[in-house]
């Protein structure tokens, strides 16, 4: 068994790799994507019976432990946290799948082109960012439901070096930033703008 940090840097490690060979454009339009999704999410939150915050559901068990497992949870909350999971991966991961897709845009691939390992070291970096926000959402959404998916993905272990660390990263992952209207908006409208400027 690995440590859930230990492989979120994998994962990382490997976005970077696959950022370095598609170049720094495309990446760039993933982490677009991402927060896309991110925004998408928090509409259907706010304006949406479908999409409901975790908080809401843990809410409506009685003297809930932060740190209680996923199965002394009651079956009808397990069940709803698992839909919640899955509806927010599936937004996230259809965004992302659309954000990967290569475009065929004439002056985006101009500009990818023009100086290759400027554009190899800034894929890889963007690559890290689009790991970064793709692994840290399904990561903290798996966290808000409680890891419902015991006993493959444990929660980390308070008072363990790793599970600590673990811990505390989860306070710098994009959906606690999206959690924040004004930060989500100003992202979303830099993201578009950025697109019109450089890639129209």
């Amino acid at each position: 068994m690995i440590s859930i940090l230990f492989a979120f840097w994998m994962f990382i490690i490997l976005f970077g790799l696959i950022g370095a060979m598609r170049g720094w454009a495309k990446e760039l339009l993933v982490i677009f994507s991402i927060i896309l999704a991110l925004f998408m999410i928090y509409v259907l939150e706010t304006f949406t019976p479908f999409v409901i915050p975790f908080e809401v559901i843990l809410n409506q068990v009685e003297n809930l432990n932060p740190s209680a497992g996923f199965d002394t949870l009651p079956v009808p909350i397990q069940d709803e946290l698992r839909v919640q999971f899955w509806t927010r991966a599936s937004i996230v991961g259809i965004l992302a799948f659309f954000g990967y897709q290569t475009p065929r845009l004439a002056a985006l691939r101009e500009k990818a082109r023009r100086e290759k390992i400027q554009d190899v070291l800034l894929g890889a970096i963007l690559g890290l960012g689009s790991g970064f926000f793709i692994v840290g959402t399904l990561w903290w959404y798996m966290a808000a439901a409680h890891y419902p998916f015991a006993p493959e993905i444990l929660p980390p272990q308070l008072g363990n070096p790793m599970g600590d660390a673990a811990l505390a990263a989860l306070r710098y992952f994009p959906p606690v930033f999206a959690s924040n209207q004004i930060g989500l908006f100003f992202a979303v409208v830099v993201a578009f703008m950025f697109v019109l400027v450089v890639f129209i």
